[in-house]
This record gives structure tokens, C-alpha cells and sequence, in this order.
């Protein structure tokens, strides 16, 4: 009777641990993009001239959004977004990295870019490179720009790709943030990432 005993009480146990539910994932409030297979790391510059790889900001979460200085909508308004968010986040927020790509580096210098991302927050980096180093990266995220004639030659627009993709700790792509879904849904999604004992 005694092994009976032992036997369904160890039963009961095994039961147990195999319905205890694993944690859960971080749910997210914009697209889960979590094992997707692109966009994995980059090689571009900073607005010092100082080569600069995505890899380099392992240990914070990234969000990297691909605009030029000149757009006169979807860039500042996603870089607003990103910066309300930021404050959302208070102290939590030292662990976020913001990174704007330029894909207009004819107009977009290192002290234009510089000036352009710290106006909306301090801590925002801007990067650029070569138009081909621009286009190579652009490609491996699946962003898609064309510059637009104006009148003149300088008064360009370019049409591009305006949504944000959202790196975790480790480096890994998890999260990709459509145009206009809002500073709540950066902050959420982002603090999601970095997790509650980080």
C-alpha cells in the first residue's frame, strides 16, 4: 500500500508539473514579428564618422526607423512618437536605443542628422553611409525608398517605408511598429522587451 501510495503521489506530481503553463510571451501591441529570418545586423556610420554595427547595442532594445530630415510627415511624427514614449518609460528608458537612418544622405550631413535626431530626444542616434551601404541595409529590412522630383532639383521628397522595427536585448527582431500606431503602443511594445527584471 505504502509503494501505491508513493507511486500515484509521484504520478500526481509529474501530472502537475506538465500542466503548469510555460511563461508567456510578451504580448504585443503591434505585429509579433519574433523568428523572422532579415535584417539581422548592419554596418553603417555614426554622425561622427565612426563605423557603427546594430550588434554594438546589445543589452538594450533598439528601435530602428529608416526616414531623412526633410520628410514632412511620417518622419517627425514617428520620432515624436518615439520620444513621447520615452518619457513613458522614465528611468526604464536607459535601456532603449533610438536609431534614424537616413536614406537621403545627399541632404542629410552628419551635423544636419545629428541635429535632427537630439531635437527630438538627446539619446536619439542618427546613422548614415553610402548611398549603396544605405541601399544594402534598406534591402535586408525590406525597405523601400525612391526619391520624387519637386520644382527644383533640392526640393526632392522621397516616398518611403515608414514603419519601426523593434530589437530585443539579445538582438533579436520582434516587433515591427506600422506608421501612426502611437507613443502607448512604442511604450508598451518597448517596455515589453525590456522586461520586468531588467
Amino acid at each position: 500500500m505504502k509503494y501505491l501510495i508513493r507511486a500515484l503521489a509521484l504520478m500526481l506530481v509529474a501530472c502537475l508539473a506538465a500542466c503548469s503553463p510555460e511563461p508567456a510571451a510578451p504580448a504585443f501591441s503591434a505585429t509579433d514579428v519574433t523568428g523572422i529570418d532579415y535584417a539581422r545586423d548592419f554596418s553603417l556610420v555614426n554622425t561622427s564618422g565612426k563605423p557603427v554595427r546594430l550588434s554594438d547595442y546589445r543589452g538594450k532594445v533598439v528601435a530602428v526607423f529608416f526616414g531623412y530630415t526633410h520628410c514632412p510627415d511620417a518622419c517627425p511624427t514617428t520620432m515624436a512618437e518615439l520620444a513621447n514614449a520615452m518619457k513613458k518609460l522614465g528611468a526604464r528608458a536607459d535601456k532603449v536605443q533610438v536609431l534614424f537612418v537616413s536614406v537621403d544622405p545627399e541632404r542629410d550631413t552628419p551635423d544636419v542628422l545629428a541635429a535632427y535626431a537630439g531635437a527630438f530626444d538627446p539619446r536619439f542616434r542618427a546613422l548614415t553611409g553610402t548611398p549603396e551601404a544605405i541601399a544594402r541595409v534598406a534591402g535586408d529590412f525590406k525597405v523601400v525608398y525612391r526619391k520624387v522630383a519637386g520644382d527644383h532639383a533640392a526640393e526632392y521628397t522621397i516616398d518611403h517605408s515608414a514603419g519601426t522595427y523593434l530589437y530585443d536585448p539579445d538582438g533579436r527582431l520582434r516587433v515591427y511598429v506600422p506608421y501612426g500606431s502611437g507613443a502607448d503602443v512604442f511604450a508598451h511594445d518597448i517596455g515589453a522587451l525590456i522586461g520586468p527584471d531588467r
